[in-house]
């Protein structure tokens, strides 16, 4: 890894720059800490159409320049919201930086909130959420996380609901920007061929007038219950997720917790994809995904099989939950997950977006550099006996809720 550099502005805003001179790109993000769990109620898929706002233009310029700007110069421009961040992010070669840099702030700081481009873009997130509908592979994780955590804000999907989208104004746009995107929220990070000295002086002219402060309160530890959500739908498959409630960000056994879904359903060598696609052909899709937030977190095994293959499918699924509570993994499991996680880990940091995308979560969840040798230190202490202790508490029926979107 690079040294990190990292400055912190008048008005909270910071600054984390990584150089990286044997390549000839840089990537950029412009981060704001706040996603779905900050909405009020009413708000319920702001965050997601304030991100589409920001690129409908600004005082200087309209959509088709802000793509043009950076597409134009051969980079890729791009965002995404969940629950906790914000990021609008592009890579570039090293000589634009600068542009890059100017576009994201103007978007950030400039945007004209124009009422006839919401109008617009109104119409397209609903038709978004109407497409997330139509493929059950993917509504179904957002379906199971709100059953799951119900009433929670980490419960609520990020995309919001046709009602709230609906009914959003430019007022509602501007009281949450003014509420969510402050200072010391805002990260602006660079990693690749760029001097910091240069990143910074960009950030103090393009960001320094951003209001200072932060909002962001936390909420209690979501508590997930268990049962079953069966919608029927005239589809050829059921689409599942099997879950249970896992470790936060913040917790001791997070890096215990990847170690377990690796060995439940992390590529083809687990224990779920050999047993229910490689031996039986009963999926072809087949596996598991953990999401670790600021207060809490959770495990999903999910799939699609046809309909009288799903009793099978489910049933295989509980006797390895069984297996893992009742034998534990085996030491070559878990020596062989431990290294496919560092591995996996070594290689992304090998692309410039995978740095700036890694350095930039750690200080927004721990207010620090994490360097790569302490995570793979980490990774490297867990035990076979911590998996199976936390797969005992965790995998257990009582815990367990699943989901399906399927053929009645």
């Amino acid at each position: 890894m690079g040294e990190i550099t990292k400055v912190k502005l008048d008005n909270g805003v910071r600054v984390l720059v990584e150089p990286i001179h044997h390549v000839r790109s840089v990537a950029i993000g412009l981060w704001c800490k706040t996603g779905s769990r900050h909405e009020q109620p009413g708000e319920e898929g702001i965050t997601h159409f304030i991100e589409h706002m920001l690129f409908k233009g600004t005082s200087r310029r309209n959509a088709k320049q802000i793509a043009e700007a950076i597409e134009g110069r051969g980079g890729m421009l791009n965002a995404f919201t969940d629950k906790e961040q914000t990021c609008y992010y592009c890579r570039v070669l090293a000589g634009d930086a600068e542009c890059a840099v100017d576009v994201l702030a103007d978007m950030m700081t400039g945007s004209l909130l124009d009422p006839e481009e919401i109008g617009r873009e109104k119409t397209v997130v609903l038709e978004e959420i109407k497409r997330g509908e139509d493929e059950p592979g993917d509504h179904v994780h957002d379906l199971h996380m709100q059953a799951r955590w119900g009433q929670h804000p980490l419960g609520k999907p990020v995309i919001g609901t046709r009602e709230t989208v609906s009914s959003f104004e430019r007022s509602d746009i501007v009281r949450y920007i003014d509420r969510q995107y402050r200072g010391e929220n805002v990260v602006l990070a660079a990693a690749g061929y760029v001097e910091p000295d240069d990143v910074v002086r960009m950030a103090r002219e393009w960001l320094g007038g951003i209001q200072p402060g932060a909002a962001d309160d936390q909420p209690p530890r979501p508590q997930g219950s268990a049962g079953t959500l069966d919608v029927h739908k005239s589809i050829e498959q059921v689409h599942f997720c099997i879950g249970t409630d896992s470790a936060s960000v913040y917790d001791a056994e997070l890096h215990t917790s990847v170690v377990l879904d690796g060995i439940l359903g992390g590529g083809m060598s687990s224990r779920l994809f050999q047993e229910i696609r490689e031996k039986r052909g009963l999926a072809y899709s087949i596996g598991s995904y953990g999401l670790s937030y600021s207060s809490g977190g959770a495990l999903t095994v999910y799939g699609g099989t046809a309909k009288e293959y799903w009793p099978q499918v489910q049933e295989l699924v509980r006797v390895e939950f069984g297996r893992l509570i009742e034998d534990g993994p085996s030491e070559d499991e878990v020596e062989r997950v431990k290294r496919n996680v560092s591995g996996n880990l070594v290689l992304a940091l090998e692309g410039m977006s995978a740095r700036m995308m890694r350095m930039t979560k750690n200080e927004l969840n721990h207010e620090r550099e994490v360097p790569i040798e302490e995570t793979l230190a980490k990774i490297e202490a867990v035990t076979v006996e911590q998996v199976a202790e936390l797969a005992g508490r965790i995998l257990t029926e009582d815990k367990v809720s699943t989901t399906t979107i399927g053929p009645a």
